[in-house]
């Protein structure tokens, strides 16, 4: 199919000048053939259909109509309309402001500019959060690289082109069509290397490598051309990044390392835990593979090709399945106003929360009023302040078994407690939040809203209100029951317990 002409009206649209001539499509800039503004700039897409293009092309085309009207959130372009695939096909979207991944990229080589950890986190978490929003929707990309990630002004991340994307509700006709690997070489996961699409976690694995190549100028797995090629990757580890610039932290190698897994069960379960973890470096739990600088040994990678001989790749039902198999748990941990009582009844429901839940992460969260601390009393500043909150959460998180779980702990200054939490809960993509139901203290509650029901209201998602379960009282009435008072004990002798 020829270029269309600038001036051409077709659907109601006028063509605009070609923005982008690439090998599946060309783009253009469209406006409306009655000249009424839009709500928003418009671009074109058309895929190409030559005699020499391939049948992925048009069922590309199939998949990417099929999924836009459905995808929702400003990590998508919002869909307008499409051309009739019988005629001329077409997809009309939203021209979303910004550069590419890949732009930004090459704006850094261009400058001689190395990327540094803080903005590869940065970037990083942006399109972590962004494909954690499509994989709550059922949708998995599958075709993620930095020319299909728009980095928006406003600082979140825009995915584009969903011609090789699976949505669980709709029937893969790429699956269907092809029978076998699809996808760029270079960014590929090792599960889709042997034909099995729609495990989000191969999503995970694509991030990883443009970590890896943020941090390190260099590919992962090389440019593989054949079908060989690709296969190494579901037993070879790439060298560690601090090998190739030693100023990698290891926080971020092993965050790298990690999405790089060649079995997606030891990946980052769901990509909202790998963007709190490159939003929170200082809280990464480092293993052997953070600090290691010698490729994996030969033994290793001939194990795993051994265990790989015929192995089938098992993807996860529905990608919001998988995210909810592993959720993140969030405490919210009053220092003001509080019992002993209800912090015990608290760590309680979060053990048994997570107790089910395996990988689940445990995000534990107070809130201080900026006026805590102070620009002129050093023991007052605001380090000095977050550091001995930080300090009291550890203390009172202690007692659990975390084992399995990663954990952060996090202290928020607001005025307003409630919407903090919220407002926490949404940017990090909670699951659930468990914290007190302020049954003690507050005399007017059930006339003026508190912060636990205010909480309740806007979050979104579940909350879990805790009343006070344990019987302290009994200790000091008669003869007191001799498992609380084991238990009393063994709760004191493990936090060393202050009440904050």
């Amino acid at each position: 199919m020829k270029k269309l002409d600038p001036g051409t009206a077709l659907d109601g649209f006028v063509i605009g000048r070609c923005i982008h001539a690439g090998g599946m499509a060309h783009i253009y800039e469209v406006s409306y053939a009655d000249q009424h503004e839009p709500p928003f700039p418009l671009v074109m897409k058309v895929p190409r259909m030559t005699a020499g293009d391939g049948a992925e092309n048009i069922v590309s085309f199939e998949v990417e109509h099929q999924l836009m009207q459905v995808l929702q959130g400003r990590h998508v372009p919002r869909f307008v309309a499409a051309g009739d695939l019988a005629q001329l096909p077409y997809l009309v979207m939203e021209h979303v402001p910004g550069q590419t991944l890949q732009q930004w990229m090459d704006d850094k080589a261009q400058a001689q500019v190395v990327p540094q950890a803080d903005e590869i986190a940065r970037v990083g978490a942006a399109l972590a959060r962004a494909v954690h929003s499509l994989h709550k929707q059922n949708a998995c990309h599958l075709d993620l690289k930095p020319a299909n990630v728009l980095l928006h002004p406003e600082g979140h991340a825009v995915l584009l082109d969903f011609g090789l994307s699976s949505h669980a509700h709709y029937p893969d006709l790429l699956a269907e069509e092809l029978r076998k690997a699809v996808g760029s070489p270079v960014w590929i996961a090792p599960e889709q290397v042997v034909g099995v699409r729609g495990d989000p976690r191969s999503d995970v694995f694509a991030i990883g490598v443009m970590l890896y190549e943020l941090a390190t100028g260099e590919l992962p797995f090389g440019n593989p051309q054949t079908a060989a090629g690709m296969r190494q990757r579901l037993w070879m580890d790439p060298p560690p990044p601090r090998s190739l610039r030693a100023d990698v932290p290891p926080w971020l190698q092993e965050v790298i390392l990690r999405c790089l897994a060649p079995l997606a069960a030891e990946r980052y379960p769901s990509a909202a835990h790998l963007a709190m973890d490159l939003e929170n470096p200082d809280q990464v739990r480092l293993t052997a593979r953070g600090h290691q600088l010698q490729k994996t040994a030969f033994l290793t990678h001939l194990k795993r090709w051994l265990r790989t001989a015929g192995m089938q790749y098992q993807p996860s039902p529905l990608p919001s399945q998988q995210i909810d198999s592993v959720p993140i748990v969030m405490v919210a941990v009053p220092h003001y106003d509080v019992s002993d009582a209800t912090l015990y009844s608290l760590r309680e429901a979060v053990a048994r929360s997570l107790g089910i839940r395996p990988g689940a992460r445990l995000a534990v969260v107070t809130v201080i009023s900026p006026g805590m601390s102070s620009t002129t009393d050093s023991d007052k500043s605001e380090t000095a302040v977050h550091r001995q909150y930080l300090n009291m959460l550890r203390q009172w998180a202690q007692p659990l078994d975390l084992e399995g779980h990663q954990t952060s702990f996090h202290v928020l200054e607001s005025t307003d407690v409630a919407q903090a939490l919220v407002r926490y809960a949404e940017g990090n993509q909670v699951s659930m939040i468990v914290m007190g139901a302020a049954t003690h203290g507050l005399q007017m509650q059930r006339l003026v809203a508190t912060v636990p029901i205010k909480v309740a209201m806007d979050a979104p998602c579940t909350v879990v209100l805790v009343k006070q379960f344990l019987p302290f009282e009994q200790l000091h009435e008669g003869e007191p029951d001799p498992e609380v008072v084991a238990l009393e004990r063994k709760r004191k002798r493990a936090e060393n317990w202050v009440p904050f």
